[in-house]
């Protein structure tokens, strides 16, 4: 593969990833892309100053951007070496990577199942069926997450109860945080065709939860609900891992990733939970329900849909790729990406991945 070519095969792959699930839509990433490398940077204006404040969402949200596109790379039959955090003195650069060449062998079916359901999974909130998960499921979702250096455990029900309370304590501490409401004003309450952020279809379905989901609408100075007994068939996840550096956070998306393109393709229903690991008691809280000592970076909510969710459904939106990417002729360099550059719209990829 020429240069050119391969700088328009990173390119097609960097747009892939802009269908990655982000911390209330807010896509904090930026590509570049060379004759050489794409690099994953962090976007720190658009990170949500008071929920966030360590950046640490931020960074599972680029991880599971890094993934998608990995994804992508992995589908089409192509070696990618991926160095991460991969310069000291440059920490908003999240990761290089370059393509060692084709594979010896052909893409594996997971690969090809992953990317195949990149543009259709989305989050889904509402009520799920009566059907317990397949144990078979439960544990290729396991095994994704361990894949990608974290660990996905399945709460027992009585888990299950002790992750509401921590979630509706952790709502009801940001609902008298002014910082967080500020946060949760900017980026929610959007019209239903805006690029970023959560628009207004995406509030609660109204149901009660045993873990409650957050509440797009608190702004209205309502507090959150108190009880939490529908939705009572859904399964309950935490997603943890060993380490809790900015690398660890890097991985844990990159296993969030992995754990929501799987449960697509197995037809799941899916739903994270940040609100438990936004405040700090709450955190330290979920930490006590982990096996072992370790650092939680997520709680998921798991189940099959009562009905399937129809294409034309409404999802949020994307930021145009010519926000999002920079394409760059020269070799891969330091420094902070340019502002907004154009990007031509040549897809390369695969082709019989493409209709």
């Amino acid at each position: 593969m020429s240069l050119s070519n391969q700088a328009g095969h990173l390119r097609w792959a960097a747009h892939t990833a802009l269908r990655a699930p982000s911390v209330f839509n807010s896509q904090p990433w930026r590509w570049r892309v060379s004759d050489d490398a794409v690099e994953l940077w962090a976007d720190r204006d658009r990170r949500l100053t008071a929920l966030d404040p360590d950046g640490l969402l931020l960074g599972v949200s680029c991880g599971a951007a890094l993934h998608h596109l990995r994804t992508a790379l992995a589908a089409d039959g192509d070696e990618a070496l991926v160095e991460r955090l991969p310069e000291p003195a440059s920490p908003d650069l999240l990761a290089r990577v370059t393509l060692r060449g084709r594979s010896v062998r052909a893409a594996s079916e997971i690969d090809v199942a992953r990317y195949t359901v990149i543009a259709r999974r989305r989050t889904d909130r509402r009520p799920v069926a009566n059907v317990p998960l397949d144990p078979s499921t439960v544990a290729r979702l396991c095994d994704a997450a361990e894949a990608e250096g974290a660990h996905l455990l399945i709460l027992r029900p009585d888990a299950a109860r002790m992750l509401g309370a921590i979630a509706t304590a952790a709502a009801r501490a940001e609902f008298n945080d002014a910082g967080f409401l500020a946060d949760l004003a900017a980026w929610t309450r959007r019209d239903a065709h805006t690029a970023d952020g959560m628009p207004a279809i995406n509030v609660p379905y109204g149901h009660d939860r045993v873990v409650p989901m957050r509440d797009f609408a608190i702004t209205d100075r309502r507090a959150p609900a108190e009880r939490r007994t529908l939705d009572r068939y859904a399964t309950y996840a935490v997603l943890w891992g060993d380490e809790d550096g900015p690398l660890s956070w890097l991985r844990a998306g990159e296993a969030l990733s992995a754990v929501l393109l799987d449960g697509t393709v197995e037809g799941l229903a899916m739903s994270p939970v940040s609100t438990v690991v936004e405040v700090d008691g709450a955190r330290a809280a979920l930490r006590n329900l982990l096996p072992a000592r370790g650092a939680p970076y997520l709680a998921l909510r798991l189940g099959y849909p009562v009905s399937a969710v129809n294409e034309e459904d409404p999802c949020t939106g994307r930021l145009p790729a010519g926000r999002r990417i920079e394409m760059d002729t020269a070799p891969a360099r330091t420094g902070v990406p340019r502002s907004d550059s154009p990007v031509h719209t040549t897809r390369t990829g695969p082709s019989a991945l493409a209709s």
